[in-house]
Parts: C-alpha cells; structure tokens; sequence
C-alpha cells in the first residue's frame, strides 16, 4: 500500500493544487445556497475585540486591517499557524473583504432532480468509458479495500466527471467564509437579518441560528486549518489549492482534512496527488474501506457508509444505481419518480387544457456548501 500523507514526510510537490485554469465543464461546480450580503451589521462587537487584544497583549498586526477576518485569523494563530503566513494569505487581493454571511437556520436538503441526468444513456456511456480508461487503476483499489470497481468509478464520475471538472477556484476562500459564521460580529449580523420589523426574534429561532452557526465553524474551521497544513508539507501558497465552488478539490472532490487523513500515494512517486488518476481512486478507495465498506454489505450497509461521503439521499441513490449501471446489469435500486402535477377535474360545459409543470427542471447537478458537504 502506497504512504499516507497524514504523515510528517513533506510532500514538496506542487501537482497537488490542481491546475489553476478552468476546468471542462463535465458538471457545474456546486455553488453556496447561503446568501452573501454587504450591508454593515448593525452592531458591531468591534470595541470588545480591541479591548481583549489589549488585555492580552496579543500582536496588533492582524487587527490593523484584517480585511474582516479579524476572528478567522486570530483562531488559526492560536491553533498554530504561523501569524505572518495567515495575515498575508488574508490580505491578498485575490481574497475578498468578509463582510458577512447570512445562512438558513435549517440544513437545506438536495432535490433528486439535480442527479436525474447521471442516470441518462449518455451519462452511464461515458462512466463507463471513465471504467475501461483507469481499469488497471480501478480494479487495484477494489483488491486492496473491497470496494467495487464501479461504486469508485460512479462516485469519480459524479463528483468531477471523472476528472474532467475539478474546478479553478481558490478552495481557502468558500471554506474561510463559512468558517466564519459564528464570529461575534456575524453572529449578531444573522440573528438582525432574521428580526422582524420591529427587532424581534422568537427564542426558538434565535436559538436555532446560534446552533447553525456553531455546526458550521465546526465543519469548516478544520477545513481552513488543513488548507494551512497541506500548504505548508508542499511547500506552497495557502491560495494556490484550487478546486470547487464547494471547497473541494481532485477527482473524487476531497475536503483538505480528507485529503490529509485517507490521501495515498498509490503509485510511489513521492506524492499525493488527488489529481493523478491512480493515486485519486485508491484514496477514494481507502476512504470508504476505513468508513465501513467490506464485502457482503445490505443495500442499506452501503447507502450508510455512502451517507458519510455526502449527507444527501438523492446522492447516495445515485451513486448505487450509476454503480449497477455501470456494471451493465439491470437497476434493482429503484429511481425516485418525477411527481406529475395534480390533474384538475374539469368543470361542467368548460373546455379543459394540460397542466403545465410549474417552472423548468433543474438539469445541473450542485452542492450546498453550508449544508449537505460534510464529512469528505
């Protein structure tokens, strides 16, 4: 088995940030369902940060002109990052200035209608054609982990088209930004956004918001922290790791802690690169095996162990069902219906017309940053 990266050898390679170019467009890359606004909250905690720097005596440097990122760039300097390199990476231009995010209280849910095209004709022909291109590579990754050739091939093929849309965007900037969420200042922005027009807030609601907000800094801090990390062993630039909309990146579209905890280098030469087709599919191999993939599982084994990968329903259907497609074998996992409109009774002596569908079907496969992009 090839040399996990999670170890302290340093990669020293820079092929493992991805090309910073636009990728073919196999699918759109997944945007954010949370809403950016840039209006200036209405009550500001900045005072209180100041008068903690002092007490303290921590450095003033990022306070200065933090860009809005004053919260995010104090944390990683108490976990560890080096305060120059985070100051820096904040105020390159390439970042914009934070100036808030209003998110739902409520995790949003996929609707099956962005994955119905992964299961059209087209779409199996060329996840099969992904199949035979990486047999060799695909058919090691199901010797050493168990996992069968075409769930890995379905899941590359979903995740980036087989490595045809990895994405250009810089991937510390989607997940720096959710990071943000609970920061004092933005905190207080949300809960505003969501007062009536008299400033009022149910508990309920409040209450709801504030544990939103602490699920995402959960989520994604430790994501910002290992863009830091992955930067530092290859000896790059925190802005250089490009990817997704998402804030993911390579063929099988790894979050950084992802890359960093099941990253193999499966073919020996020194690296890990989730864009090196061998190296890309026995990671996503060891991904599942080491998240309960083995042999013999129920259907309702796999969709849980697919679950951890992405936390959609409609995900995980797809993905077995692109799998036992790709396999050339008829669907036994059965494929949510599109739901018709009501037929309405005609009325008596009135001349009757077809329903129409209200509005136009979603044809994209996307993914919400804020809520179904867990745990990769």
């Amino acid at each position: 088995m090839g040399r996990a990266v999670h170890d302290t050898t340093p990669i020293r390679d820079r092929s493992i940030v991805g090309a910073a170019r636009q990728a073919p467009r196999g699918h759109d890359d997944p945007p954010t369902t949370v809403r950016h606004r840039v209006r200036t909250p209405q009550r500001s905690y900045r005072p209180l940060v100041w008068l903690l720097v002092l007490l303290t005596g921590a450095p003033l440097m990022a306070s200065a002109d933090d860009r809005g990122w004053g919260y995010l760039i104090e944390k990683l300097v108490a976990d560890g990052v080096n305060r120059e390199s985070v100051v820096q990476t904040f105020q390159d231009p390439r970042i914009d200035r934070f100036t808030g995010l209003v998110f739902s209280p409520q995790r949003p849910r996929e609707p099956r209608a962005w994955y119905r095209r992964f299961l059209r004709p087209r779409s199996v022909a060329a996840a099969r054609r992904c199949r035979d291109r990486y047999r060799d590579e695909f058919d090691s990754a199901a010797r050493q982990h168990g996992v069968p050739a075409s769930v890995l091939t379905a899941i590359l093929f979903v995740e980036s088209s087989c490595g045809g849309n990895t994405g250009s965007h810089i991937v510390l900037t989607r997940l720096a930004r959710l990071a943000m969420a609970n920061a004092p200042d933005n905190l207080q922005y949300v809960l505003d956004s969501y007062a009536d027009a008299t400033g009022s807030l149910s508990p309920a609601l409040a209450r709801q918001i504030r544990e939103r907000a602490e699920e995402l800094e959960r989520t994604f801090y430790p994501e910002v922290r290992a863009v830091f990390t992955i930067a530092e062993r290859a000896d790059v630039a925190p802005l250089d790791l490009r990817g997704s909309s998402a804030g993911a990146f390579g063929f099988p579209q790894f979050l950084p802690t992802s890359y960093l905890a099941y990253g193999i280098d499966a073919d020996g030469d020194g690296r890990v690169s989730l864009n090196d087709p061998a190296d890309a599919i026995v990671s996503c191999g060891y991904y599942f095996a080491q998240h309960g993939w083995r042999s013999g599982l129920s259907r309702a084994e796999r969709r849980s162990v697919i679950w951890q990968y992405n936390h959609s329903d409609a995900y995980v259907d797809t993905i077995l069902n692109l799998a036992v497609r790709i396999d050339g074998r008829p669907a036994t996992i059965p494929v949510m219906a599109k739901k018709q409109p009501p037929r309405r009774r005609p009325k008596k002596h009135a001349t009757t017309t077809a329903a129409k569908p209200l509005g136009k079907p979603v044809t994209t496969a996307r993914r919400d940053l804020a809520g179904t992009v867990q745990s990769r």
